[in-house]
Formats: structure tokens, C-alpha cells, sequence
């Protein structure tokens, strides 16, 4: 990624997903994420969260990715507020929620999105979170047990190395970090956009810090997910999936990061049916099953 003065960093969904580059990209011109006739703002801990709720039924969090917004999941949207109560926001210090804070951690964003669920009354929702959104929905499973029913989680690492992430992919994000550290040093006066596109990239490159024993403590059954050429590297997927008591492992193929995006059929149904079907212990002789 080039350094630009004026933009300082691509954005980071731009790089993830791809359709950033099309000038017709349908993250550009949805309603998921301006929707002026659910959107909300909810004061949540120092800064104003931006959210939309859409469906009825039982409630589901669903949980974006660095650098991105409410608008990453309208292929999601409408598929499950076909029969759920859909609860989206715009995480702290990107898309509508402004955040001044010259820092940021997962930990952080996810006791944000358990204080939306306070503000909003609701206990015991099922959760979809996407990269930084999964390690997020891990951390709200860990410290906040009694909010999460069940947790689908696609692209989401413990540790930022490269025993977790791709070596090519840790490399350029480092680099880049580095870059942009340097290229703020020389600028009078960065804006506050610059700064906080550094503040997320900071953030990708340094964080998180997870332990595997802590996945012990996710008591809700889950649904770990990665592409066979993700971002994470399948066996840092394997490893989640392994240190989670109930937990389902799909390894999708012919696949990269961008799972709910370029696989968004496949994704909605199977992740759509392990929130309906009931966990069941897979051991002994129903391997055989």
C-alpha cells in the first residue's frame, strides 16, 4: 500500500475486500449504514456509537472488521432479518462513531458493544463477528459470558504473528505501520482522519494478545470459520477451534479472508444453520456419523 500524504493509508476494508476499486461498488451506494430511518446514536462509554437495528425475532449482534462499517454486511442483512432481530454498529473510531482517543484495543471495542447491549436491554444474543469483529466476539464471549447464545467468528486471530497471520500479509502490514509512522512524523498538521487510520493500523499490527487457555472460558457453542487461503493461517483457525469446549470448525475452500463477501450463499446458510440447530457432542462413535 502506497503512502499517500493527503489519504495517508488505503482503508483497510478496501485492501480486505477488493471492491473498493470499482467505482459502482455496492458497499458505496447501499442504505446499510446511512439508513436514516433506523439509525441511531447511543452514548457508549466516551463517544457516541452509531447503530441499526433491522428485523424481529430473536437478537443477533453482527460485528465488522478494521476499518469497516455497518455497510460490510448487506449481504448479511437482509438474509437473516428474514428471522432475527439484527443489531449492527459502527465500532469505535470508524465509520459514524467518531472517537478522538489517540489509542484503541479489541478489549476496549468489545466491552463497547456489551454496553450497546445494556443500552438496548438484551441478554443471550447470537453473534457473527468478521476479522477484527471475531476477535471481538471472542473477547465478548470470554469476558461477558452471559450476552452471547451462540458465536460464528470468520477470520479472527489470537496474536498478531506470523505464526497466526500469513508471513506475506504480516510483513506488508508491519511495513506499512512503519511507513505510516514515519510518513505522520513529517506532516505539520495530520488531520484527524490520518490519525485515526493510523490508530487502526497500529492496532492490526501490535494486537491482539489472547491467550488459547482464555477460549477455555467461551461456554456458548461456536462456530469457528477462515478460508483455506485466509489472511489467518488455517492452523491458527484450527487452534481456536481446537481450544473452544463446543465448537464447530468449517475451513472454507477456494476461499480467502473476505468469507461473507465472496462466499456470502454458502456463508448465510451454514452459518444460519448452526444458529438454528441445536449443539450436539460429536465424540466416540457418532464420529462415525
Amino acid at each position: 500500500m502506497k503512502i499517500i500524504k493527503n489519504s495517508l493509508l488505503i482503508p483497510l476494508f478496501c485492501l480486505i475486500s477488493g471492491f473498493c476499486y470499482s467505482q459502482k461498488s455496492p458497499f458505496d451506494t447501499t442504505l446499510y449504514g446511512r439508513n436514516a430511518a433506523v439509525g441511531k446514536y447511543a452514548d457508549i462509554r466516551g463517544f457516541k456509537m452509531y447503530y441499526e437495528v433491522y428485523g424481529k425475532g430473536e437478537p443477533m449482534l453482527i460485528i465488522h472488521g478494521n476499518g469497516g462499517s455497518i455497510n460490510n454486511f448487506l449481504y448479511q442483512i437482509p438474509y437473516f432479518a428474514k428471522n432475527y432481530q439484527v443489531i449492527l454498529a459502527d465500532s469505535r473510531a470508524q465509520g459514524k462513531s467518531v472517537d478522538g482517543q489517540d489509542s484503541i484495543s479489541y478489549e476496549m471495542m468489545s466491552d463497547d458493544l456489551n454496553a450497546l447491549l445494556d443500552h438496548l436491554n438484551l441478554k443471550n444474543v447470537n453473534v457473527i463477528g468478521w476479522s477484527d469483529g471475531g476477535i471481538e466476539g471472542l473477547l465478548l464471549a470470554i469476558n461477558h459470558p452471559d450476552k452471547v447464545k451462540k458465536l460464528a467468528v470468520t477470520g479472527a486471530n489470537l496474536w498478531p504473528d506470523s505464526t497466526a497471520v500469513d508471513p506475506f500479509i504480516y510483513t506488508m502490514v508491519m511495513k506499512q505501520n512503519m511507513i505510516a509512522a514515519d510518513t505522520m512524523k513529517k506532516i505539520k498538521n495530520p488531520t484527524a482522519g490520518m490519525r485515526n487510520q493510523v490508530k487502526l493500523l497500529h492496532l492490526l499490527s501490535f494486537e491482539p494478545h489472547i491467550k488459547l487457555e482464555s477460549l477455555h472460558k467461551i461456554s456458548c457453542p461456536t462456530l469457528v470459520i477462515g478460508g483455506d487461503h485466509d489472511v489467518i493461517r488455517v492452523e491458527h483457525t484450527v487452534q481456536i477451534a481446537q481450544a473452544i469446549p463446543k465448537s464447530y470448525l468449517w475451513i472454507i475452500p477456494n476461499s480467502g479472508h473476505s468469507t461473507p463477501i465472496y462466499k456470502k450463499d454458502q456463508f448465510n446458510e451454514i452459518v444460519g444453520d448452526f444458529f438454528t440447530q441445536p449443539y450436539r457432542k460429536i465424540d466416540k462413535y457418532a464420529r462415525f456419523n
